[in-house]
């Protein structure tokens, strides 16, 4: 067999990266996100239906606009001054207490629970207030409609 000299060259001399278009990807996450803008429902106040329990006290709580109102829902999650946490974490639940204590005067706190939300949620809500400094934590009822026995 003879070998004739030349060589066959299978590869070109520059070889070249392929290289990948991002620009419909791009519109596709852009996609996704104005569709799940405009999907997501945020949580408002007023759906948030709160069934506070009943007392057959005469005493009348107001809650005052200047002071600390916490929310317990049924969930066991908590809304400060009207406004949902992230989660239901005590640490959470400390963090945004400690943010708006600037607003309202020290000491003073209600915590209006839904009568179906657990005791421990109510517990950890009294305990968090009462570590940060108030001392006046009132529990926010409704005046009971059934008869007196």
């Amino acid at each position: 067999m003879k070998h004739w000299g030349t060589q066959m060259k299978l590869r070109s001399a520059s070889q070249e990266e392929p290289e990948i278009n991002l620009t419909s990807l791009i519109d596709v996450i852009l996609l996704l996100l104005v569709f799940f803008m405009i999907t997501t429902s945020f949580v408002r106040e007023s759906q948030i239906t709160i069934r506070l329990p009943e007392s057959e006290s005469t005493a009348d709580t107001v809650v005052e606009q200047e002071q600390l109102e916490i929310t317990v829902t049924v969930q066991g999650s908590y809304l400060v001054n009207g406004r949902a946490l992230v989660d239901a974490r005590p640490e959470t639940l400390q963090a945004a207490i400690r943010k708006v204590m600037s607003d309202v005067p020290q000491g003073r706190a209600t915590i209006s629970a839904d009568a179906g939300a657990t005791h421990q949620a109510v517990v950890t809500a009294m305990d968090i207030a009462g570590k940060l400094g108030f001392t006046e934590i009132s529990i926010a009822t409704v005046r009971s409609t059934a008869p007196s026995r």
